[in-house]
């Protein structure tokens, strides 16, 4: 098959220059009636060191010019709405647009985080519910919902274990991180204080109890994994490590980034944790990429509870209320009460899936993931075999036989019409390429996405210098990714007089 039978365009797609190399001069988008007022002169309006000696040269262009550059600038953005996002470790899933009609609606969209709490009874009734649906679902007893994203819940998390320690006469000075968890984690970590001490994870791809025995002691504060973890396998010791950790005085932190495989199967809090943080912007879909928004509440256990966040949600005599006079708390780790327009949105969702919608999430979310495991098995290498859960790991090591390596893959199937999935992550798996399909996509487009990777890695063998090329058929070619690391272009400037503008469109034009 050639990349026509899929997704991808093959042509008429717009190259778009920047508005100054659009300009012409005394072409404008607007007309404005005479003055019928006497004109003012803006010296006598404006403080002079208010105003600029020279006027800023902007580019002149009609309304259709400007119409015409931010709807095409629209149309290169790739979003979960447009096509399949097979990113591993980020659940891409669809977020149905009743989210969105729940979040616009004025009693939510229009209240004031400075409203006096009598006035958002209804607010803070969908937060508190939100809290208790989220306890019920990780089998855990307190959340706060302020962090604002994932790696900040982490933060928030390590907070109020350094808070427990330091309560009991010693905060301890390590936290043990295995190899599999997510990137964030050490970092979060270090951003705490904490020396990291990495565990190997076994050779089925998984923490055994014995490595982290070795390395449990006195000064362990917690161990933090992401079960699943990065390699997508369930981490199936996590009840006897966590009594190993336990039995030395420390707490279990587990990553709940990959709570997707688990909706309804299983509850993190039976399983030994202590600290527990969601991605709500992942497996309860609301909008994220690009930075943001998201939301990562964290959740703990009874023993915890003191150290949470102020405010927090409370409820007495059927009134809701921000409890502030929390002595052993951390603090505020965010202002107001979190990123309320993810909060609602989260809470649509689940109200809107209910208990069995939620489980069968995780059903076909590990069912698409495996189809996808099968399927390519026979074509790029697979590092462990075994049901994996939300996401499958696969290698370039196949392909590297015929000088094809992971990025050269991902950029040809950008041809076929796919986001590329996620690259050379987790680290330990050489030249990895890791898929998480979700449960939103149709078996229809699994099957186009696997018959995309089983053609390129067919044209691994016939012709390597074409997936070496890729990609071919979009906006920029191969960019150089070294140099953008290391040189990074961080400023624009853009052109100071007509004579630079003429100078950049008549290079344009020799470039076309």
């Amino acid at each position: 098959m050639t990349p026509r039978n899929f997704p991808g365009m093959q042509g008429f797609s717009f190259n778009e220059p920047a508005l100054f190399e659009k300009s012409s001069p005394g072409r404008q988008a607007y007309s404005l009636p005479l003055l019928d007022v006497p004109p003012a002169k803006v010296s006598e309006l404006f403080a002079p060191e208010l105003l600029q000696k020279k006027a800023p040269l902007l580019p002149e262009l009609s309304e259709l010019d400007v119409i015409r550059h931010y709807t095409r600038l629209s149309q290169w953005n790739y979003s979960i709405d447009t096509g399949f996002y097979p990113l591993g470790s980020c659940t891409m899933k669809y977020n149905p647009k009743v989210n969105e009609e729940v979040a616009k609606m004025a009693g939510f969209a229009k209240t004031h985080p400075l409203q006096p709490s009598e006035s958002v009874q209804g607010v803070l009734q969908v937060m508190f519910e939100l809290q208790t649906y989220l306890a019920e679902i990780s089998g855990m007893d307190a959340l706060t919902l302020q962090p604002a994203a994932g790696a900040h819940g982490e933060f928030t998390g390590l907070l109020m274990i350094r808070a427990y320690h330091t309560a009991q006469g010693n905060p301890r000075k390590k936290i043990l991180i295995p190899d599999t968890a997510h990137g964030t984690n050490p970092a979060s970590a270090a951003l705490c204080n904490y020396q990291v001490v990495e565990i190997k994870s076994g050779k089925e791809g998984v923490l055994t109890p014995e490595a982290v025995a070795a390395l449990m002691d006195d000064e362990v504060a917690a161990l933090m994994l992401t079960n699943p973890n990065t390699l997508g396998l369930f981490e199936k010791n996590i009840a006897e490590i966590a009594k190993i950790v336990h039995a030395k005085g420390g707490l279990v932190y587990c990553d709940g980034a990959n709570l997707n495989a688990l909706l309804g199967q299983a509850r993190v809090g039976d399983m030994g944790v202590d600290v527990l943080h969601f991605n709500l912007h992942k497996t309860f879909t609301t909008p994220h990429g690009g930075g943001g928004p998201g939301a990562g509440p964290v959740a703990v256990k009874k023993h915890l509870e003191a150290f949470l966040p102020i405010p927090l949600l409370a409820k007495k005599e059927g009134k809701y209320f921000l409890e502030e006079k929390r002595p052993q708390s951390v603090g505020k780790v965010r202002s107001f009460y979190g990123n309320f327009g993810m909060l609602l949105r989260a809470y649509t969702y689940i109200r809107e899936m209910g208990p069995e919608g939620l489980k069968q999430v995780s059903e076909m979310a590990v069912l698409n993931a495996n189809y996808i495991k099968t399927r390519l098995k026979d074509y790029y290498h697979l590092p462990y075999e075994g049901i994996c859960m939300h996401e499958c790991i696969f290698s370039d090591k196949r392909q590297q036989e015929n000088g094809v390596k992971t990025m050269d893959i991902a950029k040809r199937l950008m041809d076929y019409g796919f986001h590329p999935p996620t690259v050379y992550f987790p680290l330990v798996v050489h030249g990895a390429l890791m898929i998480e399909p979700t449960e939103t996509e149709s078996l229809e487009t699994l099957d186009e996405f696997c018959e995309a990777m089983i053609a390129i890695a067919q044209e691994c063998q016939t012709n390597p210098d074409k997936v070496r090329a890729a990609p071919h058929i979009s906006h920029w070619s191969r960019l150089d990714e070294v140099r953008a690391v290391r040189q990074p272009r961080l400023t624009w400037s853009p052109p100071q007089t007509e004579e630079e503008i003429s100078k950049k469109q008549t290079q344009r034009k020799l470039e076309f």
